[in-house]
């Protein structure tokens, strides 16, 4: 398997997650604060949550928050920092693929994922795998990156999983109301250079 496609694999993020360092900064994602910041606390979901900081910051606003991810690694480094910062109790951890996410009748306040990018536009199919776990009344969050030139030194495979929040609206089933799909840039530092990114936002409601 080529360094480009073990990208998209289990084993290849097990390996990242197996480092000494931090891989994530451990920050919230910023449209997570935005968003989930407006919301009563209840139960939720992150699916792709590697080393926990969304999850982490969840649990610290009130929320009961399952992370989920298909790197067992990523889980237990996850977990152990959910108990670093006081909130082991308030998080379960559960190792499941996006690609192949069921939900199993169990449904969440809040349904998040951020920069999931599954590889040939999957994510449309992740999406719609995602919305039957939201519970009435509840909230779908999807953030990713959106194709920008900003990405060029990515490999063609990684390019083609980015996507527009446009590309979303069809995963969505009956039942429920778009609130944002926009593209929402934002200035990051990478390499010591500052540039400017864009956040490709969908946030929906169940009735």
């Amino acid at each position: 398997m080529s360094h480009d496609e073990d990208f998209f694999e289990p084993a290849s993020w097990d390996e990242r997650y197996s480092a000494e360092e931090k891989m994530w900064s451990g920050r919230a994602n910023p449209q997570l604060v935005a968003e989930a910041g407006r919301l009563t606390p209840g139960t939720a979901l992150d699916l792709g949550c590697g080393e926990g900081g969304d999850v982490i910051w969840l649990a610290q606003q009130g929320w009961r928050v399952t992370g989920a991810d298909f790197s067992a690694k990523g889980l237990e480094r996850a977990a152990a920092h959910a108990v670093e910062a006081g909130v082991g109790e308030r998080c379960d951890w559960w190792q499941v693929d996006a690609r192949t996410f069921e939900a199993g009748g169990r449904e969440f306040d809040l349904v998040t994922t951020h920069f999931l990018h599954p590889p040939e536009g999957s994510i449309v199919d992740v999406v719609r795998r995602l919305a039957p776990a939201v519970a009435p009344g509840g909230h779908l969050l999807v953030v990713g990156h959106a194709p920008m030139e900003t990405f060029h030194h990515h490999d063609e495979k990684r390019l083609r999983a980015m996507w527009h929040s446009a590309d979303l609206l069809p995963a969505l089933p009956d039942g429920f109301e778009v609130v944002v799909a926009e593209e929402r840039p934002r200035t990051v530092t990478r390499d010591g250079r500052e540039m400017e990114i864009e956040d490709a936002t969908l946030l929906a409601r169940r009735a």
